[in-house]
């Protein structure tokens, strides 16, 4: 596994984390890079890892709006938290981050929802990410 996918899956659990509990995800992240300073041997992914939810936290009113827009009937409440943590982690990567292809953020974060979300959140997640990187 590489270690953007490690980054992924750690920026994901710090996304979940903090919307699960209602904490304010700047938080959730300093107590994150508190932790991760003990676990070198995490360093690469840890920094990429920070460099996404950082870039969400900057950029979330937009991400959001992205995501309402192209989610054709949900809203954003009514998703499951790991599928709208999953679509702001790809949506910041295809708007936001030229060193991913856009092909690439979006399989990854299917990949992702097949393995921690519901049965029908890879064909959810892939469409919505595809809407968005269509209007990009």
């Amino acid at each position: 596994m590489s270690a953007r996918t490690k980054a992924r899956k750690r920026a994901l659990d710090i996304l979940f984390s903090a919307d699960v509990r209602g904490d304010d995800l700047a938080v959730t992240l300093a107590a994150e890079a508190k932790r991760a300073a003990s676990e070198p041997a995490r360093e690469a992914s840890w920094l990429y890892a920070r460099e996404i939810v950082d870039g969400i936290i900057d950029s979330r009113d937009d991400i959001d709006e992205q995501i309402t827009t192209h989610s054709r009937d949900w809203k954003l409440e009514r998703m499951p938290a790991v599928d709208r943590a999953l679509l702001r982690i790809a949506v910041w990567e295809i708007l936001y981050n030229d060193e991913v292809p856009t092909a690439v953020a979006i399989d990854e974060a299917v990949e992702l929802a097949k393995e921690f979300s519901t049965d029908d959140s890879g064909a959810f997640v892939h469409g919505v990410l595809a809407r968005v990187a269509r209007a990009a």
